[in-house]
């Protein structure tokens, strides 16, 4: 498969996990750094939270690790963990602003 393609495919299941506090998906809020592909079928997936703190932090890890899986031809995900940069609002995506009334 494509790179551009499966990008673009884990970039659409990553849209389906939510921190439950925020009614926002962790790719359009930002929380993703970056999507790698050192084989075919291997992904590496570097993320952050809005907060180090994050109660549910290793909740939200396992579901991103969980949903990329499912691609089909996928093989092995990695998904790791940074805080450095740290999040902040500007990460958020044009969408997610609008969506929790930040000025655009």
């Amino acid at each position: 498969m494509a790179t551009d393609i499966l990008k673009n495919l884990v970039i659409e299941k990553l849209s389906t996990v939510y921190d439950p506090e925020i009614p926002v998906n962790v790719w359009e809020l930002g929380l993703i750094y970056d999507i790698a592909f050192p084989k075919p079928d291997e992904i590496i997936i570097t993320m952050t939270l809005t907060a180090p703190g994050c109660p549910i932090a290793d909740e939200i890890v396992q579901q991103v690790h969980d949903v990329v899986m499912e691609i089909e031809g996928v093989s092995s995900v990695t998904v790791n963990l940074v805080f450095e940069p740290m999040w902040t609002p500007e990460k958020m995506s044009p969408v997610a602003r609008l969506e929790l009334g930040y000025d655009i």
